[in-house]
């Protein structure tokens, strides 16, 4: 990677005895969408703060473009924020805001008549010049307040949960349109969200947090098909945990006898040894569901034999709830086709479950990756 715009390194922050950070390293590529992923409390707001000068970190130093900024106050810090509040002033017009950081710093009246119109039409707000914050939607005032941030053109956006007050469809839709600006502009974006559907949609890279230290960074597939840890999977998306022993190894793949009495046949990335506590990780969407059990399966086929205890019909899929011996499977089936007048699997009903022995991933019993 060529060097960053933005790196964290060994950053730590206590409040009390509360440790927030705990030696937090990462960097952020010039002109990338990054976001810092986790639960409340995980710490990535205070890592945002301490990027924007809000927050002093305990140890630790923060550079931007390769200057040492950790000191500096935010009004000395070529970054700007967009708070999840909005903070727009509301006696001033959606002009007079966007234009408001301009003229805090000295930019002449004509370059500031040039430039608010661009930036009113980047988000979609032309002909909204003369209305009032309360005059907005919670989605137009968002668009006001990242206008008024990119206007004094920044090298690093901080969004600190910025569709948190939206709905559902609005947040669809601005994620849109932030991915949109974002590629107009081109500056990188650092974004904070504790929601990964939004994290998954807009990141190029993804930070997993999670108290106070980085689980995992990487692009949003290889953090949903290859998670280092049972936390990353469990919090990027749905998955079923095996936990067991490795019994027997054949070349890349190994038989691993679960704590609930069966046997699966996996793909040995971790290049365990026999007798290794493990923890498997499958996707309910890698298993497939039938009512009949399969007649053409090769040794790297898993097949499995269980009882249906729950459904759920959620429109372009299923998802089903399946007993095999003390465990219990969640799988989900894709309606590619549908029919009305055919025999569903219901509640009760004996099943087969495949799935592919290089569709799980193997982590050690402790949730970490096996060295």
């Amino acid at each position: 990677m060529d060097t960053p715009i933005l790196r964290f390194e060994n950053v730590t922050k206590c409040y009390g005895n509360n440790i927030v950070l705990d030696n937090v390293s990462l960097s952020i590529a010039a002109g990338e969408v990054f976001s810092l992923l986790g639960p409340s409390g995980c710490g990535k707001t205070t890592l945002l703060r301490i990027c924007g000068g809000f927050e002093r970190p305990d140890e630790g130093r923060v550079y931007l473009d390769g200057v040492d900024i950790t000191k500096l106050p935010p009004n000395e810090r070529d970054v700007r924020t967009v708070f999840q509040s909005y903070a727009l002033f509301p006696h001033m017009t959606v002009w007079e805001n966007v234009a408001f950081g301009l003229r805090a710093t000295g930019v002449p009246r004509d370059e500031i008549v040039k430039r608010v119109p661009r930036y009113l039409e980047l988000v979609q707000l032309k002909g909204f010049e003369q209305r009032r914050p309360g005059q907005l939607s919670g989605g137009q005032r968002q668009r006001v307040a990242i206008a008024r941030a990119l206007i004094n053109q920044p090298k690093v956006l901080l969004l600190d949960e910025p569709l948190a007050a939206l709905d559902l469809k609005l947040r669809q839709r601005m994620l849109m349109d932030l991915d949109a600006i974002h590629d107009e502009v081109g500056i990188s974006f650092l974004f904070v969200t504790h929601d990964q559907q939004e994290a998954m949609c807009i990141s190029d890279q993804i930070a997993v947090l999670n108290r106070g230290h980085v689980e995992q960074i990487g692009r949003p597939q290889e953090l949903y098909e290859a998670p280092r840890s049972s936390f990353v999977a469990s919090f990027i998306g749905d998955t079923n945990f095996f936990e067991g022993f490795v019994t027997e190894t054949q070349g890349d793949y190994c038989n691993v006898k679960t704590k609930d009495g069966f046997d699966l046949y996996l793909y040995n990335d971790r290049h365990l040894n026999t007798n290794t506590p493990v923890s498997v990780s499958i996707r309910p969407e890698k298993f497939t569901i039938s009512l009949t059990p399969p007649t053409d399966t090769d040794q790297k086929m898993n097949v499995l034999q269980g009882e249906v205890e729950e459904v759920v019909y959620l429109g372009a899929h299923t998802r089903f709830w399946v007993r095999v011996g003390g465990h219990r499977i969640s799988v989900v089936k894709q309606h590619h086709a549908y029919g009305l007048d055919e025999r569903s699997i219901t509640w009760g009903d004996a099943v087969w479950l495949t799935v592919g022995a290089d569709k799980g991933y193997m982590l050690d019993r402790n949730g970490s990756m096996g060295e």
